[in-house]
């Protein structure tokens, strides 16, 4: 029978990419969180993780799965914290989000606030991250959804939940795919794709700018759609996070992963809201959803491993 145990282990795994990582952060021991990945690659009758000697990663079985544990997990903690919220919030929110954050991350998360607090209507707009602070400075928006390591204003307060690892897009029996370590100077010398839509060349360009390398840029687009295509169709390659990628372009293409040897900073998303405001109990509910669903260990019932 599947488990919310084996459900939280796998996860832990999925998300720090090291069993032993893992056991710690769960406060057991690393052989059964190996067990619980066993068990379930049994049950499902294929690999979740590849073996590798700097720890696992996910296969791409492993990565649709991912997806269906996060939301038995969500269910799970909705339904333990329902009883302790039973005290309604009602009140006006008003939230501004970037294109990527809006597109592939906040709308199962409204759904999941909004069935929280029904009471709360919440308003949300489309912008690029600039328009998102001044909003938020001249009071028009309550928060922003956005990715913080981008603000830079110090009138923005900011707090980060979740971080999605960037790694390399290429397209199917790419010869890079059959390398042991791939690295930026390996990447320097494809044709590749940038992405451009919020600020996604400029958070590139940082990292990029730290090496003796740059990319060769054989397009610059502001799709996400356009880049999964160029490098499905082997016309370069990219650098973007897990959030957007998908292993198939729209006409049927397959596209891979691997996880670059150079440390590549992982996307950052969270709150920003302006600095001194008050948070009316509408925006602390918003700001303690994505607390409790990120940064606090899931409730557990007495007496069940964690």
């Amino acid at each position: 029978m599947l488990s919310i145990r084996q459900l939280k282990y796998f996860s832990a795994v999925a998300e720090l990419g090291r069993v032993s990582e893992a056991a710690v952060q769960l406060n057991v021991s690393a052989s059964a969180v190996t067990s619980a990945i066993r068990e379930l690659e049994e049950m499902l009758g294929q690999p979740l993780f590849v073996r590798q000697s700097r720890g696992v990663e996910l296969t791409d079985a492993g990565r649709r799965f991912l997806s269906h544990a996060y939301n038995v997990l969500a269910a799970a903690d909705d339904a333990m914290r329902m009883p302790r919220e039973a005290a309604s919030v009602a009140g006006l929110l008003s939230i501004a989000a970037t294109y990527t954050v809006l597109g592939y991350f906040l709308p199962h998360h409204l759904q999941r606030f909004t069935q929280r607090y029904p009471q709360i209507e919440v308003k949300v707009h489309e912008l690029q991250r600039e328009m998102i602070e001044e909003g938020l400075i001249t009071n028009r928006y309550d928060l922003g959804v956005l990715l913080t390591a981008n603000v830079v204003n110090s009138e923005i307060s900011t707090e980060t939940f979740f971080g999605s690892p960037r790694r390399l897009w290429l397209p199917a029996k790419h010869p890079l795919l059959e390398r042991d370590q791939v690295t930026l100077a390996d990447v320097a010398g494809e044709p590749y794709i940038m992405l451009t839509v919020d600020e996604a060349a400029y958070s590139a360009l940082r990292y990029w700018g730290k090496t003796a390398h740059q990319p060769r840029i054989r397009l610059r687009t502001s799709s996400v759609e356009a880049v999964r295509s160029m490098v499905a169709n082997g016309l370069g390659v990219a650098i973007l996070s897990d959030m957007v990628y998908r292993p198939w372009s729209l006409e049927g293409r397959r596209i891979e992963t691997v996880t670059l040897k150079d440390a590549v900073p992982a996307m950052e998303l969270g709150l920003a809201w302006k600095t001194g405001a008050t948070h009316q109990p509408a925006m602390q509910a918003f700001r303690d959803y994505f607390r409790q669903s990120y940064l606090e260990p899931a409730p557990t019932a007495p007496g069940r491993a964690r």
